[in-house]
């Protein structure tokens, strides 16, 4: 009797120790990235205006002058004529063997989530069904057509589904007929939070977290 009590108190330790573990992991790392910003963006704001104002400094002003600072290059991009000199800034990444791939791969990664004008060029996040079976897969709507694509592939009222794997290990692109996915509401940024983790979490999205047992 002892013995299972001793037992069932030791799991209920164990999982109040892991419940606040993965509780205080997600925070501490965002607090520390932060922090890393943010010292990174003092220290360059010091160095940069300490020549113009001398030793005067207020704290914060390096996390001003980064929002400044991509604020107006966001502006400066969305200028005519400006893509052609970015192209060739970008010429070293782009050609170095190892650091094309990683360059490539970011790049794409951050103009998947940049904001779209064109809503037929939105991502939509779907669930995939193939007819006649009760498999579900989530996924994002990539392409909304495939006549522009090379002689090859089946043509119709079809569309290009990305299937994200779990950890970001990678994922597949398939192309089905539309009729195939039906799309839920849930945004791009949640649905790969969700596949990052293999959909583990059971917190709701208002952000509740179930009860402890």
């Amino acid at each position: 009797m002892a013995g299972a009590a001793t037992c069932k108190l030791t799991k209920r330790i164990y999982q109040y120790f892991f419940r606040g573990l993965i509780t205080a992991l997600p925070l501490g790392l965002t607090v520390y990235l932060l922090y890393i910003f943010l010292s990174w963006s003092e220290t360059l704001a010091m160095r940069l205006t300490r020549p113009l104002i001398g030793e005067f400094y207020v704290p914060g002003m390096g996390l001003v002058l980064g929002v400044v600072g991509i604020f107006l290059l966001g502006v400066l991009v969305s200028q005519r004529g400006v893509g052609k000199l970015l192209s060739l800034v970008e010429l070293p990444f782009t050609n170095l063997p190892v650091v094309k791939s990683i360059y490539s791969s970011l790049k794409d990664f951050a103009d998947y989530f940049a904001p779209r004008r064109d809503a037929a060029a939105q991502q939509t996040v779907v669930v995939l069904r193939m007819p006649g079976h009760d498999l579900e897969v989530v996924g994002l709507i990539t392409r909304q057509g495939v006549d522009d694509l090379p002689p090859g592939f089946l043509q119709g009222d079809r569309v290009a589904v990305y299937l994200p794997m779990g950890y970001m290990i990678g994922g597949y692109t398939v192309f089905v007929p539309r009729a195939w996915v039906q799309p839920i509401d849930m945004s791009v940024e949640e649905a790969m939070r969700a596949s990052l983790f293999a959909w583990m979490s059971t917190a709701a999205r208002d952000g509740t977290r179930p009860s402890p047992p």
